[in-house]
């Protein structure tokens, strides 16, 4: 990355903590080329760079007269991880609405998976249950064979949609969620019961069953999840009483 573009990387993070933060808010506009550059201490140049990346996520739209903030709603994927860096313990709610969407969108990709399967994509499935058996220690070292397997279930569902969608989602959500330290703890019971589940369906070619023991994963994530964050919040709030 040359200077220029680390400049203009750097200039874009800036604003767009400042747009998320809602020092700008939508519909404001933002200041001139020439203010952000004598501000960021750069060239225009940069600064244009800078807006350009801006409005591919979808946070601005530059217009002749200037740029001008756009909703949130209106951006793209690729503001989910910086929205859930700015404070120390992410919004559960955004957390929330993430695990509720992969997995739905998970699930349904299972079970057309294991409709469109051929025999050679069914034995790399059951191989791939049986190591997410062998890592289901605990939730850290079941994510390397989890990623693996739903990226199978997206080859053989073959949904250039779903797979970009996933991808997405998980780069800007699942390693932001574990660069924070989130390690959920899940119930043992809970997890071997899905585990269970997902190698009958997938011994007995059955997407349904695979739906529900995928969805059923998530789902005991989501309750983790939902009582770790709730639980870091509170000891946030009797640390700066």
């Amino acid at each position: 990355m040359t200077t220029e573009n680390s400049i203009s990387f750097e200039i874009a993070t800036r604003l767009r903590t400042e747009i998320l933060r809602q020092r700008f808010q939508s519909g404001d506009r933002l200041p001139s080329e020439r203010d952000l550059a004598a501000r960021f201490d750069s060239s225009r140049g940069a600064v244009r760079e800078a807006l350009s990346q801006l409005e591919q996520s979808g946070l601005i739209d530059i217009q002749p007269g200037g740029a001008r903030v756009k909703p949130i709603e209106a951006a793209s994927i690729s503001v989910l991880g910086p929205l859930m860096s700015l404070d120390e313990v992410p919004d559960p709610a955004l957390v929330d609405q993430f695990l509720q969407t992969f997995g739905a969108l998970s699930a349904l990709t299972a079970r057309e998976a294991i409709k469109q399967a051929n025999d050679e994509d069914m034995i790399r499935l059951r191989r791939m249950v049986v190591n997410l058996n062998r890592q289901s220690k605990d939730f850290e070292s079941m994510q390397p064979p989890w990623r693996e397997f739903l990226e199978e279930l997206a080859n053989v569902a073959d949904n250039l949609v779903v797979h970009l969608i996933s991808n997405d989602l998980k780069t800007h959500f699942v390693e932001q969620m574990l660069q924070l330290g989130f390690v959920p703890k899940l119930r043992k019971t809970a997890v071997n019961e899905v585990l269970s589940d997902l190698q009958k369906a997938v011994a007995a070619r059955d997407g349904n069953q695979a739906q529900a023991a995928v969805q059923a994963y998530f789902d005991e994530v989501r309750g983790a999840v939902r009582e770790l964050i709730h639980s870091r919040l509170g000891e946030n709030r009797r640390q700066a009483v």
